[in-house]
């Protein structure tokens, strides 16, 4: 990304940061005027969720000013929980200080959302973090902006390790209740399909094969299989409350911008996921949607386990031509553009209807759709 790329980016998000701020602010106020609301404390030693609101609850959001991080405090402060964002790098201080002095008086300390800076690879300084939520939201993914994929080996244990660090830390902090862990698309689909017993539907019970992902040199999925991988075995270990959103390409407007190299590290191996029928993506809203409503079902004993979030599969030449467009890269990084066909001969079908039908008991479809196989 060159110069101007950058500034744009960092215009957008700054925008995006501020838009926010604002909007936390009205909510705020508004709450101020209630007696329900006024001379509330958030509590650590809360003991019951039958009688709690979410306007009682605070909740956690790891790399809360990334694309999805923006987008899932967006939609927990509408859904009125206060939000404190967690900032892990110099660059989201940087982010945050310019948003401050540039929100016309609009400060982040004044309404719903809180910063508190933390260290992802260490256990005791994310402790002190999630110290006083109810939940924590870890949406941190982490890139190599040098390599030429976007994601090297070497992150794949660096993703792992923040992964065991997010879950102990949760486990040892008394407040803490619930996890919701962003996985990927990517730790479900990459398996031998050569195994006559491997089945033709992909769902949240499917896994990646990690030496396939190895001798692939996929490393983004081999680094998100282990991640959730990590997070499931210490969550069973240390009993605590953990759901799992593996999602697809997500997509947002500007994303050449904003996400270009998270966009770029997915979609190695793209070809093939299209040829098989495994290339999905997500709307980042659609996807931010999803989180707090499986959050919330949570809440009410109703949410486990692992969701898969989709809400298009690209099937098509004319579909892989307008997502290459939008996503600002070259056809072929999605399919060979010389292809005679216009479709793909599908080896595989994706399903989410587990996460379908979580969001449609209480309300209407908005996030996710089922295939025709499950209809």
């Amino acid at each position: 990304m060159g110069i101007a790329g950058a500034e744009e980016c960092r215009r957008v998000e700054l925008e995006e940061l501020r838009r926010i701020s604002e909007r936390a602010y009205m909510l705020a106020s508004r709450r101020k005027d209630s007696d329900e609301f006024h001379g509330r404390r958030v509590s650590s030693n809360s003991s019951s969720d039958s009688d709690e609101e979410p306007g009682d609850e605070l909740v956690c959001v790891t790399s809360g000013v990334s694309l999805l991080g923006l987008a899932v405090v967006n939609q927990l402060l509408q859904c009125g929980f206060s939000v404190r964002i967690l900032l892990d790098n110099p660059e989201d201080k940087e982010k945050v200080r310019e948003m401050r002095s540039e929100a016309g008086g609009v400060r982040i300390k004044d309404c719903k959302v809180s910063t508190l800076s933390a260290n992802l690879m260490e256990c005791d300084s994310l402790a002190n973090a999630f110290d006083g939520c109810r939940g924590v939201f870890h949406t941190s993914s982490f890139l190599d902006p040098s390599g030429l994929t976007g994601y090297s080996k070497a992150m794949a244990e660096v993703e792992k390790k923040v992964s065991e660090n997010v879950m102990e830390a949760c486990a040892r902090t008394s407040s803490v209740r619930y996890c919701v862990f962003t996985s990927s698309l990517l730790a479900c689909i990459w398996r031998d399909g050569t195994r006559a017993e491997l089945s033709a539907v992909v769902d949240h019970d499917s896994w990646s094969d990690r030496s396939l992902c190895v001798d692939k040199k996929l490393w983004c999925a081999l680094g998100k299989l282990k991640a959730e991988k990590a997070a499931w075995r210490i969550a069973k270990e240390r009993d605590l409350r953990l759901v799992t959103i593996c999602s697809g390409l997500v997509i947002a407007p500007d994303l050449g911008i904003r996400n270009s190299t998270a966009t770029i590290a997915y979609l190695k191996g793209a070809q093939e996921m299209y040829e098989q029928g495994l290339l999905a993506t997500v709307s980042v809203r659609k996807l931010a949607e999803a989180h707090v409503n499986v959050y919330e079902a949570m809440r009410e004993n109703e949410a486990h386990g692992r969701y898969i979030c989709f809400d298009q599969i690209i099937k098509t030449q004319a579909e892989a031509e307008a997502l290459a467009r939008e996503i600002c890269v070259p056809l072929t990084k999605i399919c060979q553009s010389q292809e005679a066909s216009t479709s793909t001969s599908s080896q595989f079908q994706l399903s989410n209807k587990r996460l379908f039908n979580l969001t449609s008991s209480s309300a209407p479809p908005t996030h996710c759709y089922s295939l025709n196989a499950f209809p």
